[in-house]
């Protein structure tokens, strides 16, 4: 297949899945914080840590005591909060990025093992599985933070290690039910290899489940990283961080809310936008719905 087709191929799949208005706007948020954190250095005002001991709270732009210089404010050490809020994207989009991607290559590669194979196979792979998710996840990632010592790299490998095993189960039910259709016998009795049927059968229509859980799981990844760094266990000090700008600034909601309450609005528009996305994807790709 040539280049040129291949485009051709890309651009009408990308102009189908951008008719969704659930899928633009998705992609217009994510793609945007993506851009954000690669270019927060230029477009950020401040330096994050740069502090201004004579400018502690002062409150947003809007109100008569604020001024243009810092548009949301500052925090206790009169740390810009808007250049907080576009550095701590890094931390969220690392995480998020890092930690779902290894994660649904292992639980999916589990799953399907699992799934396909069945008897011994799937026995054992289930039997860890469910072992593993015995353990309450929360409690999980903390005691592997305390363990492993903070830092994003930390916090990506304990969203690795918990939530591989979600992938695991949903993967391993939906295969389940694709080895069993039609195609994939016609596919055996024409002699394919496992590893043809999986590669050309299995995984194809496993696309729309995996759309899906693949953005439930980079929204736990930003919740969890938030979670950690709110109590003190997820980034290193002085990196910036949703989660350490909201615990900073409960203290004082209620005279200084900006410094809390600017970071809690990003993360649930962020969270709520990769859902969104991640419902629209379903919408055009799963064929039981487009059936329907």
């Amino acid at each position: 297949m040539t280049p040129k087709i291949l485009s051709m191929q890309f651009s009408r799949s990308a102009k189908y899945l951008l008719s969704s208005k659930k899928i633009l706007f998705g992609t217009i948020i994510v793609t945007g914080l993506i851009l954000i954190s690669i270019l927060a250095p230029i477009i950020a005002p401040f330096d994050p840590n740069q502090q201004n001991r004579k400018a502690p709270y002062d409150p947003p732009f809007w109100f008569s005591e604020g001024s243009t210089e810092h548009i949301l404010g500052t925090d206790s050490l009169g740390r810009d909060v808007f250049s907080r809020l576009i550095y701590s994207s890094q931390a969220a989009v690392y995480v998020a990025v890092v930690g779902t991607i290894f994660t649904a290559l292992i639980g999916s590669a589990v799953g399907v093992l699992a799934g396909y194979y069945r008897g011994r196979v799937d026995e054992v792979n289930m039997r860890i599985v469910d072992a593993w998710m015995s353990f309450p996840a929360v409690l999980l990632s903390i005691a592997l933070i305390s363990i492993l010592g903070v830092g994003l790299q930390n916090v990506a490998l304990a969203v690795i290690v918990v939530d591989w095993s979600r992938f695991a189960r949903v993967i391993r039910s939906e295969t389940l039910n694709i080895r069993e259709e039609d195609y994939i016998q016609a596919a055996r009795s024409l002699g394919f290899s496992d590893f043809k049927i999986i590669r050309k059968e299995i995984l194809p229509n496993l696309v729309p489940i995996l759309t899906v859980i693949v953005t439930i799981e980079m929204s736990i990844a930003i919740t969890v990283e938030v979670l950690l760094s709110y109590v003190g266990l997820g980034v290193k000090a002085f990196t910036p961080s949703w989660g350490s700008m909201i615990a900073e600034g409960m203290g004082y909601v209620q005279t200084n809310w900006w410094v809390a309450t600017f970071p809690m609005i990003t993360l649930i528009l962020v969270i709520l936008s990769i859902n969104i996305l991640g419902e629209g994807a379903r919408e055009k790709l799963d064929p039981k719905i487009q059936t329907n």
